[in-house]
């Protein structure tokens, strides 16, 4: 949901998504998703597709018909830090970020469909993961910028589609409304019907990245329960006998036990 700029959720109808979180910060993320293995391959690039067709009498298009948006997207031309960044005086920003407002709001609502609040547990827009999308698709590099024209493309055809079928931007749009485009673009399933394929390709990628954003912020990392290195006092007590057991059958079914290590009393 979209946020004020003291982070409450506020109407979608009434506000547009303001980040309230600093570039550094954004950076931090962003490059934390990158370093991560939550998120898998880029899709491959969009390919041309047919457009979509409008109803002679109403001159709407129908929810039924294929359409995809075809993007003339300017490139990127920003260096990014490079192999041997300026560590003595770092630029603010070294990209500009590129998403629009209203992209950024789509991205803010969309985020909270995927990751609503639930409880004490903030939804991806209170941790800030639509500004670490911004980032990501303005970023320089050949991953992010496999993702762009993916991802943009993704906003497009939703914002058409909430067009086409109830003449308005999917932010505008009323729960069940949203939820009728979601249901039929949320999975590539065999039973999705040949018209959602490609969109559902490139909504699964948008999916994966502001999953992987939001598992990467801290509130995300608490919630998974993951607790990583922490330190032990006195001494270490070195793997349990659970593990040298599973451990020393490994190495057995490969032909390897005299590098087994033996199990301390």
């Amino acid at each position: 949901m979209a946020k004020d700029q003291n982070n409450k959720s506020v109407d979608q109808h009434q506000m547009q998504y303001t980040s309230g979180i600093t570039r550094r910060d954004s950076l931090k993320l962003m490059m934390a998703l990158a370093a991560s293995t939550l998120l898998p391959a880029a899709l491959a690039g969009c390919d041309s597709a047919p457009v979509s067709k409008t109803d002679a009498g109403t001159g709407a298009a129908k929810a039924s018909t294929e359409h995809w948006p075809e993007l003339k997207l300017a490139p990127v031309t920003a260096t990014g830090y490079g192999k041997d960044p300026n560590l003595i005086l770092p630029p603010e920003s070294p990209w500009p970020l590129t998403l629009t407002q209203d992209q950024l709001s789509l991205v803010a609502v969309l985020s909270d469909i995927l990751v609503p609040r639930e409880g004490s547990v903030p939804s991806a827009s209170e941790v800030h993961v639509p500004a670490v999308v911004d980032e990501w698709v303005s970023a320089p590099y050949e991953r992010q910028q496999q993702d762009r024209l993916t991802i943009l493309s993704a906003l497009a055809w939703i914002d058409d589609e909430a067009q086409m079928r109830f003449g308005k931007t999917f932010v505008a749009l009323d729960k069940t409304h949203k939820k009728a485009i979601m249901d039929d673009i949320a999975y590539d399933r065999a039973e999705t019907p040949p018209q959602f394929k490609r969109i559902a390709t490139a909504f699964s990628r948008f999916r994966a990245l502001v999953l992987a954003a939001f598992f990467c912020t801290p509130e995300g990392i608490k919630d998974i329960g993951y607790i990583g290195n922490v330190p032990i006092g006195g001494d270490y007590p070195g793997p349990t006998k659970e593990a040298y057991e599973h451990l020393d059958k490994i190495l057995a079914d490969l032909g390897l036990t005299e590098y087994a290590y033996p199990i301390q009393a």
